[in-house]
């Protein structure tokens, strides 16, 4: 059976793409699931984390490969083969080259910090997603609860025509500590808060999936 993909697209910077990515990588690793990492980014945010994760482990447990916007079907058909799961990391746009990532999506999950400007940027990436017919939800990331930024986000985004993960990840500087060293929150920090809400979100993307 080929494996899924979570494609993760954020049209602006700094939403927290690759630090759900890597959480997310980890958590079903530590669920049995083999997972691949596929970076589209320029940036190579995810990249960075990959090879500071082999440094400090030498067998990182997890696959990784790189491709340009229009290499990824063929990347991702590969990745298929070998892992259950394959998560992709884009870049920072809403336009023809988002895609053919979103296209090879079994979901998109479409991160937003407590802003409103994360939440306007987000519209874009809905509606390339409606065109490709794949399933998406917005992930509130960044959350700071007990504030009246946060309320509105979060009353906003669940007002907008797609769906919105019951799961938060909060503002949070282990997120940022662990992604430097290559590791994730469940690895370093398994008490944490911060561990307690990947698990909670990986459980809820694997039902989005048709895992159990």
């Amino acid at each position: 059976m080929a494996g899924q993909v979570i494609t993760i697209a954020q049209q602006k910077g700094g939403s927290g793409k690759t630090t759900l990515a890597v959480n997310l990588a980890i958590a079903f690793l530590r669920k049995g699931r083999s997972v691949a990492l596929l970076d589209t980014d320029p940036q190579g945010s995810l990249g960075r984390w990959f090879m500071a994760r082999r440094e400090r482990l030498g067998d990182p447990k997890v696959e990784f490969s790189t491709a340009s916007a229009w290499g990824v079907s063929y990347e991702v058909e590969k990745l298929k083969r070998a892992v259950d799961l394959v998560i992709i990391d884009t870049p920072p746009k809403a336009d023809a080259d988002l895609r053919p990532a979103l296209r090879e999506a079994t979901h998109v999950l479409i991160p937003v910090a407590s802003s409103h400007v994360d939440l306007w940027a987000t519209e874009g990436v809905l509606d390339l997603a409606r065109r490709e017919h794949r399933p998406a939800s917005i992930v509130l990331n960044r959350a700071r609860p007990g504030t009246r930024l946060g309320a509105e986000v979060t009353t906003a985004a669940r007002a907008m025509d797609a769906a919105v993960t019951a799961a938060v990840l909060g503002n949070r500087v282990i997120f940022a500590e662990t992604l430097g060293e290559g590791f994730s929150v469940l690895e370093t920090a398994r008490g944490h808060s911060a561990a307690t809400e990947v698990r909670a979100l990986a459980e809820e993307v694997a039902a989005l999936l048709g895992q159990t």
